[in-house]
């Protein structure tokens, strides 16, 4: 298999690049019209990308019949942790008396369940970049073979409907399999903006529901806090990971009314600090900001050395419990984090916080924080 050479420096680190299922549908897709205008089966083809790069790859499988032909390429997530590398995406293409091109998903390729998304309810979700370079590989094979008539091309990923159940997938509303996606036909390795992509996308396909309260936890400690001890519904549940405002931001600007935050001490620590991005690489303030906020409340200076030492938020909690100082500390952490949500939401939304501990429980919730968890007890939307 061809290998994309094409690096960047991300960590520290040099990675490869790889190319994306979209890519990978286009380079099939040519292979298979030029098979099946040309009668000519070729090695590899070479796919220009929406980025600029172009991508050489080889064809790994073929088959062919009257009026018909498919191939097979293998996808390349370069140096990237992605579910689809190396899973193989064919495409099929037939001659058809309609004239243009017609783009479908086969076995393996999700369908759109749900408004708000790149494609519409029905659709294969083969999303509008891809579909692009989809219709501009068959194109060229046209052209190249003198052929006028129409063509329709079906993709399908064997693995997908496997694949798919580690995906955002059956949250998003696309079932049956993966989506066909990228924008610029290239992946780039441990990309926090494809992340943070799939959250506003998911924060999209929630707000086209009609919903306008929303639910974020960070992770599953806050979704197993906020389901087990406060007995929230998750309808409305995003877990946002490390990039809480982010979230903010587009449910701002998708028109939410509010937000609540179930989070971990661990996390909503940094928050408080004004750190929006709670990822370790990125800032770690817990110790500073919990030492900071004890004191303020009076506590001494062995408590404030052993909170700057402590390798956890819940053994800074230790240290704070024996002075009896973890409501007080808590008390003027909370203040501070409801300013700090406030500033993010500039005045567009609603923003309230719950914070937990494993071992201590309930900490403290922001002034407004106890109605919306209120709203999130009941079923349906009422405004």
């Amino acid at each position: 298999m061809q290998r994309l050479e094409h690096y960047i420096s991300a960590g520290g680190k040099r990675l490869r690049c790889g190319y994306t299922t979209g890519t990978c549908a286009a380079a099939a897709t040519r292979a298979a019209a030029g098979l099946l205008l040309s009668r000519a089966l070729v090695p590899a083809v070479v796919i220009s990308t929406p980025s600029g790069i172009e991508v050489g790859v080889d064809v790994e499988e073929h088959d062919e019949g009257p009026g018909w032909a498919c191939c097979a390429v293998r996808k390349d997530a370069g140096d990237d942790p992605d579910v689809t590398d190396s899973v193989l995406v064919w495409a099929r293409v037939t001659c058809t008396d309609k004239p243009g091109i017609s783009i479908d998903g086969g076995a393996g390729v999700g369908r759109v369940t749900r408004a708000g998304l790149d494609q519409p309810v029905g659709a294969a979700a083969i999303n509008s970049v891809p579909r692009e370079m989809i219709a501009r590989a068959a194109r060229d094979a046209t052209e190249a073979a003198g052929y006028a008539g129409g063509l329709a091309v079906e993709i399908s990923i064997p693995a997908g409907g496997e694949l798919a159940t580690r995906t955002f997938n059956p949250r998003l509303g696309i079932e049956g399999g993966i989506s066909v996606l990228g924008t610029s036909g290239i992946v780039r390795p441990m990309s926090e903006d494809a992340l943070v992509a799939s959250l506003k996308l998911e924060l999209s396909v929630l707000r086209s529901t009609g919903a306008k309260h929303l639910l974020v936890v960070p992770g599953n400690y806050g979704r197993d806090f906020a389901s087990s001890m406060l007995h929230l519904s998750l309808e409305r549940a995003v877990q946002c990971s490390n990039y809480l405002g982010a979230v903010v931001d587009e449910a701002g600007l998708l028109g939410f009314a509010d937000v609540l935050v179930v989070g971990h001490i661990g996390k909503m620590v940094k928050v408080a600090g004004g750190i929006m991005n709670t990822h370790s690489r990125v800032a770690d303030c817990r110790a500073e900001v919990m030492a900071a906020h004890a004191a303020l409340v009076g506590a001494s200076r062995e408590t404030i050395v052993r909170i700057m030492a402590a390798p956890t938020a819940d053994a800074m909690l230790d240290a704070l419990a024996e002075e009896r100082l973890v409501e007080a500390t808590m008390e003027s952490l909370i203040k501070s984090l409801a300013d700090k949500l406030a500033y993010r939401a500039a005045g567009r939304l609603q923003v309230e916080a719950m914070v937990f501990s494993n071992q201590y429980g309930l900490l403290g919730r922001t002034p407004g924080a106890a109605a919306l968890a209120a709203y999130h007890e009941r079923e349906g939307e009422i405004e």
